[in-house]
This record gives structure tokens, C-alpha cells and sequence, in this order.
């Protein structure tokens, strides 16, 4: 029986993880989490009846409590709630589908009580890297990658050696503006930038997904998870999302992960790994596929990755500025608060105005944070 703990079960990775266990019968959900989504939470929770679950504010919490009365589980709220869910006895592995960076400090302590981390929360490692990756190696706990990129890395990493790799490739779909230009993205709505061609995900991360800022992030987060400097990790457009991620060796050999968009495999392995299990869904059928096109991505348009790969280069806290000025830029864009270009403006305007501090730890990480939103939200 793999017991598992989940925070952030009600968004796009949470939810397909729980279809994951519905599917596997020797899947034990102990843990599970939410912020605002009470009515989602309280379904799983009668469906999976975990140990405990946490929610975003006590008022919410106590109104679950009331919902909830007639079952034996543990309700908790907020940080000191997922810091309970991330340690609890019962779990060997904690899913981290939580957006944000909130999702720091839960996985520091799982990682310090020993619990492996299958890893869908990118902002962990793209603010925190320096501090997860050798506290993961000095606990012995496996950070397992849950994007479809860095999973794809991961599995065309099995069975070589890192001396040999000569360089990361990550594909990108180039998402609902592929091909547009500069002008073009001046009168983009918050509809045209949900609707993502291939891949049906929660509304952050599309909308990052639009700006190319998902992919930068990627390229920061695999720097961290396989220990592999930024010029050596290259990003190229695979519009048809059929390639998943590459790996090239020093030999020449490239070896790549292909399959249908489906984050439900990437879950599994994660959960699973080393075994594979079988998956229903959609294959591939390389009858019917005629090409695969290769393009490279405009960074002079979509500044994202531009400024992802500034923000490594830099180190220190500029990759958590990056982060939490496109945090930000994205919430007020989703609120139609700002327009599609805004999102590039805020980040740059807060790159520019930083001063970097070195090797950061997580509170200085969560104060350069709330640097970032009160630098944006004092601007007039």
C-alpha cells in the first residue's frame, strides 16, 4: 500500500492524482488539502476518507468541522495546517500540487521528516533550489519531477550517467499566441489567453503558459533538479506537445519521452517510480502522425523565458523576484485588473529595482516576496 498526502488536491495536479488512486486500489490517501474550494475538499474527503485535512482559514475550517461531523478526520487551516499535513506519520510521499510559494515551507519540513516529493510545485525549487536539493540528498528522500518536461528528463535520464549529458532540451507547445507578435499581444483578452491548445490546466499556470513565464520557470527548476547549468538547458517549441522534454549526451545520442498530452502519466511515474503501470487513455499512433515540428522560441516577444534565464544567471534572490512579480502580475491579470503586456512590465520593473542578496535563506526568500508585491501594489 503506498500511503500518500496531497496538498493542493483540489486544483488540476491534485484532482488528477485523486483519479490516479481511484484506478489503483493500493493507493491510501492519508492527507489532503485545499484553500478556498470547501465543497471539492468535503467531496474527496467523504470519497477518500483521509486522516487529515487542511484548509486555507479557520472560518473555513470551522465550517467544515460542521459539514464534516459525522466523520473520524483531523481538520486543520492554514501554514500550521499544511505543516502537519507535509509531516504526518501516517505518509511515505507528499504530492506538492499547491501553486505558489507557499508550497516552500510544507515541502522543507516532508523532506526533513523523511517523506519522498512528487513535485508539482515549481515555485519550490525555482526560489528555494539551493536549499531543497541538498537537504533532499542529506534526508535521503527522492524529489520526484511531476511536470510533463522535467518527468520526461527524469525517465531519459534512467539507466545513464549525468557525466554524460551534454544538454537538457525542454519543449515548449508555445501556447495560445504561438507565432503572434509584439502588437498582436497589446489587445489580447483573459479569455483568448485561457484557452491553451493542447493542454487543460488550472488558470495560473496557463496564463504562464501564454507568457512563455511557465517555460522560464521549467528552465530554472530543471537547472536545480538535475544539477545542470542554464547554458546547457535548451528550450525549443514542439507545438504538438507529442515530445515531452529530450535529454542529449555527449556522444550525440538524444533520447526523448514522447506520448499524448496526459498529466496523468507524469503523476503515476512520480508515484510509482521505478515501476510503470499500466494507464488508460489516448496512444500514440505513429500512423497517423505525419510530422513534428520544431520551432525556436521568440524570446523578443515572449520575455518570460528572456528573463528566466537573467534571473538564474543572476542567482540569488532575482529568481524569486521573477516569481513572485509574475505571481502577482498574473493574479491581476486574471482579476482583468491589467493587460497581457503588463504582466512583462511588472516583472521587469521589479528585476530592475532588486538588489540581489546571495545564497538567501527561506525567510529571506519570503521577505524579498512580500518586497515584490508591495513594490508592485505601491506603484502607481
Amino acid at each position: 500500500m503506498k500511503h500518500v498526502a496531497i496538498i493542493g488536491s483540489t486544483g488540476s495536479v491534485g484532482t488528477q492524482t485523486l483519479e490516479i488512486a481511484r484506478m489503483n486500489k493500493d493507493i491510501n490517501i492519508c492527507a489532503l488539502s485545499a484553500g478556498h474550494n470547501i465543497e471539492l475538499l468535503e467531496k474527496q474527503t467523504r470519497e477518500f476518507k483521509p486522516e487529515i485535512i487542511c484548509i486555507g482559514t479557520e472560518k473555513l475550517a470551522s465550517e467544515l468541522k460542521t459539514r464534516l461531523r459525522d466523520m473520524d478526520v483531523r481538520i486543520v487551516y492554514g501554514m500550521n495546517g499544511l505543516l502537519e499535513v507535509a509531516e504526518l506519520p501516517a505518509s511515505e510521499i507528499l504530492v506538492t500540487a499547491i501553486v505558489g510559494m507557499i508550497g516552500i515551507r510544507p515541502t522543507i519540513a516532508a523532506i526533513k521528516a523523511g517523506k519522498d516529493i512528487a513535485l508539482a510545485n515549481k515555485e519550490t525549487l525555482v526560489t528555494a533550489g539551493h536549499i531543497i536539493m541538498p537537504l533532499a540528498k542529506e534526508k535521503g528522500v527522492s524529489i520526484l519531477p511531476v511536470d510533463s518536461e522535467h518527468s520526461a528528463i527524469f525517465q531519459a535520464l534512467q539507466g545513464n550517467r549525468h557525466g554524460d549529458i551534454a544538454k537538457l532540451l525542454l519543449t515548449a507547445s508555445g501556447g495560445p499566441f504561438r507565432g503572434k507578435d509584439t502588437e498582436y499581444l497589446k489587445h489580447v483578452r483573459l479569455s483568448d489567453a485561457l484557452k491553451h491548445p493542447n493542454w487543460s490546466m488550472g488558470q495560473k499556470i496557463t496564463i504562464d503558459s501564454a507568457t512563455m513565464v511557465n517555460k522560464g520557470l521549467e528552465v530554472i527548476e530543471a537547472r536545480w533538479l538535475f544539477d545542470i547549468a542554464p547554458e546547457n538547458i535548451q528550450v525549443v517549441v514542439q507545438p504538438q506537445s507529442i515530445i515531452h522534454s529530450m535529454v542529449e549526451y555527449k556522444d550525440g545520442a538524444v533520447l526523448a519521452q514522447l506520448g499524448t498530452p496526459d498529466m496523468k502519466l507524469p503523476i503515476q511515474y512520480a508515484l510509482f517510480y521505478p515501476k510503470r503501470r499500466y494507464l488508460p487513455g489516448e496512444r500514440l499512433d505513429f500512423t497517423k502522425l505525419s510530422e513534428i515540428v520544431f520551432e525556436t522560441p521568440d524570446t523578443e516577444t515572449f520575455l518570460g523565458l528572456k528573463y528566466a534565464y537573467e534571473a538564474i544567471s543572476t542567482g540569488g534572490t532575482m529568481p524569486t523576484v521573477f516569481n513572485a512579480a509574475n505571481e502577482c502580475a498574473v493574479g491581476k491579470f486574471l482579476k482583468e485588473e491589467i493587460a497581457f503586456l503588463d504582466i512583462y512590465r511588472m516583472i521587469r520593473d521589479c528585476m530592475d529595482r532588486h538588489t540581489v542578496i546571495q545564497n538567501p535563506s527561506v525567510s529571506c526568500i519570503l521577505d524579498t516576496e512580500q518586497w515584490v508585491y508591495e513594490t508592485i501594489n505601491n506603484r502607481r
